[in-house]
């Protein structure tokens, strides 16, 4: 181990049962998407809502967001495979997951028009399932060490084969556990009410666009992921983001029902 590298390099072994490979980073994200619709469908309850719909939405947006993902990973990150048809078939493999925020983002956009649902009484729970689930599913990422940063010898570096490096996966991960702590807090203070969603998309779009300056660039490890006119496209999808926030909080707070008895949280 580098000796100023705190966290070793490890990778968590694959288990094979049969015909399937169980892998860590698919398990994580499985974790992650349970805890996010859980959070928000208990936070919906609380707030006196019927959960049914964002059960409903889940499986969209899961499907959404699988082929979002994967649509952003081959022609933003990696357009050399799209000379591969198969690879462009399986969608399970290679998948940017600001590419699935995008295609979740589109199918609701859709789906709750469609079923004529107002989506306004459900977004701080939407908010508070997403920071933590999403974090959960960053953890995967930690696990497979598939999003290397750049060399670092701070203490959370990780002992990367050539050196130690910074592991946005972890950094990730963090950033939106930190965020989801927020959101609890001013919930449970009763404050920004109807209004965290759009604060979540300007605090992590902030965060997310400057940690993807930290990420390797290509040419320094190989299969790095591609820039387009020198950023990523995390970042660019991050400054919508922060855009689309900053309007929605500047609108002030949408009409919502009382919530049932009085619940913080």
């Amino acid at each position: 181990m580098h000796p100023l590298a705190l966290i070793p390099w490890y990778e968590l072994p694959d288990l094979p049962l049969g015909p399937i490979t169980i892998r860590s980073f698919g398990v994580l994200t499985a974790l992650g998407v349970l805890a996010g619709v859980r959070i928000a469908a208990a936070a919906a309850r609380r707030d006196g809502l019927d959960a049914r719909p964002l059960l409903d939405f889940s499986v969209v947006a899961i499907a959404a967001g699988v082929l979002g993902g994967h649509v952003v990973h081959l022609v933003f990150y990696h357009p050399e495979e799209l000379r591969d048809p198969v690879r462009i078939l399986r969608v399970w493999e290679g998948l940017s997951s600001m590419g699935g925020l995008l295609g979740a983002v589109l199918a609701a956009a859709v789906w709750f028009r469609v079923k004529r649902l107002d989506f306004a009484p459900f977004g701080d729970a939407f908010a508070l399932g997403l920071a933590f689930g999403w974090g959960v599913a960053r953890l995967g990422c930690f696990a497979v060490h598939d999003h290397p940063g750049i060399r670092s010898t701070l203490f959370f570096a990780v002992d990367f084969p050539g050196g130690p490096r910074l592991d946005q996966g972890l950094n990730e991960a963090v950033l939106l556990f930190a965020l989801g702590g927020l959101l609890v807090a001013l919930r449970r203070a009763g404050a920004l009410r109807g209004r965290l969603l759009p604060l979540l998309a300007v605090l992590y779009g902030a965060g997310r666009f400057g940690l993807d300056f930290l990420r390797a660039r290509p040419g320094e490890i190989p299969y790095a992921d591609g820039r387009t006119f020198g950023l990523t496209f995390a970042q660019w999808f991050a400054c919508w983001l922060v855009a689309w926030g900053a309007w929605r909080l500047s609108r002030g707070a949408p009409a919502l029902p009382p919530r049932a008895g009085g619940q913080p949280a």
